[in-house]
This record gives structure tokens, C-alpha cells and sequence, in this order.
């Protein structure tokens, strides 16, 4: 195409048509995304919803096949709708993949919960996470094949960079779905039953983008191909069984998606999940920081998609993933000085020492969250890892014996979890309690929320906790509440043995005196520097994501593109990136240190930059109907 050709095709803008194929392919990434952040923030409250009645063997099985039908069946996804978009064609299979990814969602929102209708109830939960999955699988690769193959040559970055933006549009509009309900409703209603509501105004997006997607009409290069009789009649056997079209499967995984996804997991969600449990910044204030550097960032998406027509995409996808290999180390320790600097200073001044035996201490690898270790050392660190507490473990301890925690002065022994009722939750309470009084004299960020105590119990609580200079007789002079028995057993203030007969138990709240939390002061927490660093974060997700429809479609011939580009972007994304959150905890735990994780992304990052710099080339300039 020549100079002219090119800066006619600029000047004219997007047809109405074209347009319309653009906002028709993204609302399903919109889905997406959507979906995927609602899953995981309401994870807490469908749990209790579906599985809590249920031994916690039970529970784990169900929440691995959750997860697995939310990350691992995608790819399967990708081949079952892949074949079919290449084989009858790529308006039809996405037009499918909505409906099922829709629908599958919106009925999360209506499914009773096993209080009603028992173990069926998270049998058919995981029934919709699967065909999600497979839906979701598919949904990606035909939208942005659709509107690649809809698009000038000399624009398609342009264009199916817009693709790439309602990714971030769907996590920005759960995270504004989810703020409004919460605040409208309240927490109370929405634990209850409010939690359904975001699944279930799903349907909105559903009937727009059918809608929208049942005037639209077939790709035309797809058309033309099947007009001349050039398609493919084994697209999968094709794609993945002749080495030529393998290994270009091959260098997109390793070389793109890989490194695409880690980076976009860590920006997104891995910087919410840092905020909120690593350095305890309250989940509303996170959210909302996270929604501000996403209305910032999003515009990014087109402007690296449009870069791309002009100087390559391959150029700005390996810049983004260089920029996050040298800079994710200072800016999340940036983010920890900004959110918590109280936090920051502790870590710096105090670390924890951890006296194991030999073998004491595993690699804690929880795939769904619900997976528990039992070793004296295994608890030490789960806690310290939890409350963000830095520590060396040293394998020095005799064999049998217990593991034990050092925090400045104070020397706390762990236990093994071989008790059970009673006896291992005293043996936790003691835990606990002795480390958190270590790390609050230590400098350590921690509050008390209030303790309700009952009567008979007043006396024990003043003598276990000295510290707090307790006057047993100012409280009892002071205000008291009147529980009847049956409502203080059921919230444990009490045993009926202990209460000895009363009918009515006597309840003080005692400020200062109940459970410990590690907290982020919010008077300190410095709003302009935290979300300027996740604004940069950002804008690496859209150096690597906003190029990288255009280079895989382009990659692949026509006769096999949905296939072949679906495959490598779903492994990368659910395998890659859905990994992240528990290969990084377990890495973190592994180190006791809150950063080490980041290597993982760092690493499957630098891996697709040495292999992309080497072996992927640039697509730019490719002709879509001379690849046929």
C-alpha cells in the first residue's frame, strides 16, 4: 500500500459498520473479565454459599474444580470453538460462545445454595463454571480474529487494540458494579444475598451484545476463503499436528502470551491482592485506587495499538516486558512505602527468626487457598507470611521438636496440628496471641478490635492480658448488654456449663481487648503516589496487551487463525497468569519475604523477551488475504 494509500485510510476514520464491529467483538472480552474479577472478590461469599455445609475435604475438592473451570478448561475452550470458528465460520461460534459465557452467569446469580438444594447446588456451580470456561475459551480468538480480519492492513492495531481495552473495562466495571452495591445494600445484605446481584445484571451486557452481534455478518476474509474452497477440514490436526504451524503456536505461547499474561496479572490483580493482604490497605479504598489508574491507563490500550501500525508490534510488546522485568522490584517496594509506611519501617528494622527441624518447613503451594499444612513450622510461617512479617528460617532444632518464632526479644513456640476441636484452637489462640504482642512491641502496625466478653469470663480476660492495664470493676461499672443463653452459646461467648444454669448471660465490650489485626493507618497512606505507581503498572499491561491480537492474528493463516491463535493466548492467560496469585504466595512464604514472589513474573517474563527477541518476528505489514 502506498504513502498516499495510507494516509487516505487514516484520514477517513472507522466506517459505521466497522465501528459496530468493533463494539459488538468486545462486549464478550468485556465478559471476560468481568466474570473472572466477580468470581474471584465474591470467592468468600459463594463459598459460603455452596460448600460451607460440607466436611472441609469436601470443600477443597469443590473449590479446586472451581478454580480449574475457571483457568485450566479455558484452553480446551479455545480448541473446541477454535475448530468450529475455522470451520463454519467466526460470526456463528462467537455468537455461541456470549450466549453460553451470558447465560452460565447470570445463572450463578439465580442457583440456589446447598441450604436448599444440597450437594446439587455446587455440583451445578461447577457445571457453570466449566461451560464459562469452555465459552470463554472460544469467545477471545473469534472477537479479535472478527475484527482483524475486518480491518485495513494497515491498521490493525489500531483497531483490535479496542478489543484489548474492554478487558480492562470489564475489571473496571465489576469493581464499580461491586462498590455500589456494597455501599447501597450495606455489608449485612450483600453477605447475605447481595453478592448475587453483579452476576445477574450480566444479563444487561448479554442482550446488547446479542443483539448488536445477530446484525453483524461475516467476516470477509474468512468468506472469500470459503468461497474459493481454501478452508481447512481438520483445523486442529492442521494447527497443531504440522510442525510449521506448531511452532508458531510455540514461539506465541513462549515468546508472547506468557509474558503478556504474567505482566497483566501482576498490574491488575496482583497489585489489588498486594494492597489488600499484603500491606492491609482497606479492600473499598483499593478498589477505588485501582479503578482510577484503570480510567487513566485504558486510553493506553489504543495508543499502543495505533503505535503499532507504525513502528511494529513486536517492539512495544518486548519494551513493556523489559520495563516490567527492571522495575517491579522498586515499584512494589515504592507501593509499600506509599500504602503503609509504618509497615515499611518495621520490615526494615525487624525480622523474624524461624528454628525449624530438618524437613519441618514445605513449600506451601495453595492452589485454590483452601489447602492446609500442618507443621509446627508450616503455621509459623503461614502466619508471619500473612501478617507480612519478613523472617529467616534456620533448620537447626532437633528433630521432633517444635518450631519456634523469634521477634526481638521474645521467643514463641509453635505447634503441630495433629489436636483437633478444643485443643488445637487453645493451641492457635496461644500462638497468635504470643506473636502479635511480640510484633506490636516490635513496631509492628497492629490494633485490637473491641472484645465482648461475658461475665464469667470478665476476670480470665483481665489476667491474660496484662499489658492492656485492665480494671475489671470500671468495666463492670459501665455499660452491659443482657444476651439470652441460647444466642451466647451459638456466638461462642459462652458454654452452658460455664454460664452453670443461667438463662441470661451478662455481655461487656471491652475496647483494645479483642482479636489483632495488622492495619494500614489510612491517614497515612498516600493516595497521589499509590495510584500514580499503579498507573504505571498499567500502562505496562497495555504495552503488552495492546499490540498483541494484531501479532497473533497475523501470525496465523486464515484457514486456521481461530485455532491457532486461541490455543497459545488461553494457556498463557489461565495457565501462566492464573497461576500467579499461588505461585507467588508460596514463593513469598518460601523466602519469608513479601517480594520475593515477584520473580515469578519476572522470570516467565524474561523468558518470552529472550525468546521473542530472538525467534518471533514482527508481523507488521501482513496481508490477511495473501495468507490464506
Amino acid at each position: 500500500m502506498s504513502v498516499a494509500a495510507i494516509a487516505a485510510a487514516e484520514r477517513r476514520g472507522m466506517t459505521r459498520e466497522e465501528k459496530k464491529v468493533i463494539f459488538a467483538s468486545s462486549l464478550g472480552t468485556v465478559f471476560e473479565w468481568y466474570d473472572f474479577y466477580l468470581y474471584g472478590s465474591l470467592a468468600v461469599f459463594i463459598g459460603a454459599a455452596f460448600f460451607s455445609e460440607y466436611p472441609e475435604a469436601t470443600r477443597n475438592i469443590f473449590a479446586l474444580l472451581a478454580f480449574a473451570a475457571g483457568f485450566l478448561v479455558r484452553p480446551f475452550g479455545a480448541l473446541v470453538f477454535g475448530r468450529l470458528g475455522d470451520l463454519v465460520g467466526r460470526k456463528y461460534t462467537f455468537l455461541v460462545t456470549i450466549l453460553i459465557m451470558g447465560l452460565s452467569t447470570f445463572l450463578v446469580g439465580l442457583l440456589p445454595g446447598s441450604a436448599s438444594w444440597g450437594i446439587a447446588a455446587p455440583i451445578i456451580l461447577i457445571a457453570l463454571r466449566m461451560l464459562q470456561g469452555l465459552a470463554l475459551g472460544g469467545e477471545y480468538g473469534g472477537a479479535a480474529t472478527y475484527v482483524a480480519e475486518h480491518a485495513p492492513d494497515d491498521r490493525r492495531g489500531y483497531y483490535t487494540s479496542w478489543i484489548q481495552t474492554t478487558a480492562t473495562l470489564g475489571l473496571f466495571l465489576s469493581l464499580i458494579v461491586i462498590l455500589a452495591i456494597q455501599t447501597w445494600m450495606g455489608p449485612d445484605a450483600f453477605k447475605a444475598w447481595g453478592w448475587r446481584i453483579p452476576f445477574l445484571v450480566s444479563v444487561v451486557l448479554l442482550g446488547i451484545s446479542v443483539w448488536i452481534r445477530l446484525s453483524l455478518s461475516e467476516s470477509p476474509t474468512f468468506q472469500r476463503m470459503k468461497e474459493e474452497g481454501k478452508g481447512s477440514k481438520a483445523p486442529l490436526t492442521e494447527a497443531f499436528g504440522q510442525w510449521k504451524n506448531a511452532r508458531i503456536a510455540l514461539l506465541a505461547l513462549l515468546g508472547l502470551t506468557a509474558g503478556q499474561a504474567v505482566v497483566w496479572y501482576s498490574g491488575q490483580f496482583y497489585a489489588l491482592f498486594f494492597l489488600t493482604n499484603v500491606l492491609k490497605v482497606d479492600s473499598v479504598s483499593v478498589n477505588i485506587m485501582i479503578a482510577i489508574a484503570l480510567a487513566l491507563g485504558t486510553i493506553f490500550f489504543v495508543v499502543f495499538g495505533w503505535l503499532s501500525d507504525k513502528i511494529g508490534r513486536k517492539p512495544i510488546i518486548m519494551a513493556g516486558l523489559a520495563l516490567a522485568i527492571v522495575t517491579y522490584f522498586p515499584l512494589f517496594k515504592a507501593l509499600t512505602w506509599a500504602a503503609n509506611p509504618a509497615l515499611a519501617t518495621a520490615q526494615q528494622n525487624v525480622r523474624a527468626t524461624v528454628t525449624a527441624a530438618p524437613g519441618d518447613c514445605n513449600f506451601q503451594f495453595k492452589l485454590t487457598g483452601t489447602e492446609k499444612f500442618t507443621s509446627s513450622c508450616d503455621i509459623a510461617t503461614d502466619f508471619l507470611t500473612k501478617n507480612s512479617v519478613p523472617y529467616d528460617v534456620v533448620a537447626t532444632a532437633a528433630p521432633g521438636t517444635a518450631a519456634t518464632v523469634k521477634i526481638g526479644d521474645e521467643t514463641v513456640e509453635s505447634y503441630d496440628a495433629t489436636a483437633a476441636g478444643a485443643e488445637a484452637a487453645a493451641k492457635n489462640a496461644a500462638l497468635s496471641k504470643g506473636l502479635f504482642n511480640a510484633l506490636q512491641d516490635a513496631g509492628y502496625p497492629l490494633v485490637r478490635d473491641p472484645a465482648k466478653v461475658a461475665e464469667q469470663k470478665l476476670d480470665a480476660l483481665v489476667a491474660a492480658n496484662p499489658k492492656l492495664a485492665l480494671d475489671a470493676a470500671a468495666i463492670r461499672a459501665g455499660d452491659k448488654a443482657t444476651v439470652p443463653l441460647e444466642q451466647a452459646v451459638k456466638d461462642k461467648l459462652i458454654t452452658a456449663e460455664e454460664a452453670a444454669g443461667a438463662t441470661e448471660v451478662a455481655v461487656y465490650t471491652v475496647p483494645g481487648a479483642g482479636a489483632f489485626k495488622m492495619v494500614a493507618d489510612p491517614a497515612k497512606v498516600n493516595w497521589p503516589m499509590i495510584i500514580g505507581i499503579l498507573f504505571i503498572l498499567v500502562l505496562y499491561v497495555t504495552m503488552v496487551y495492546g499490540p498483541i491480537a494484531a501479532i497473533l492474528v497475523e501470525m496465523f493463516p486464515t484457514r486456521i487463525r481461530y485455532t491457532g491463535m486461541s490455543l497459545p493466548y488461553h494457556i498463557g492467560n489461565g495457565w501462566f497468569g492464573g497461576l500467579l496469585p499461588a505461585t507467588v504466595f508460596a514463593m513469598s512464604a518460601a523466602a519469608g519475604d513479601i517480594y520475593y514472589g515477584l520473580w515469578y513474573p519476572i522470570a516467565i517474563a524474561a523468558m518470552s523477551l529472550v525468546i521473542g527477541l530472538i525467534f518471533v518476528r514482527d508481523t507488521l505489514g501482513t496481508d490477511l488475504h495473501a495468507k490464506e
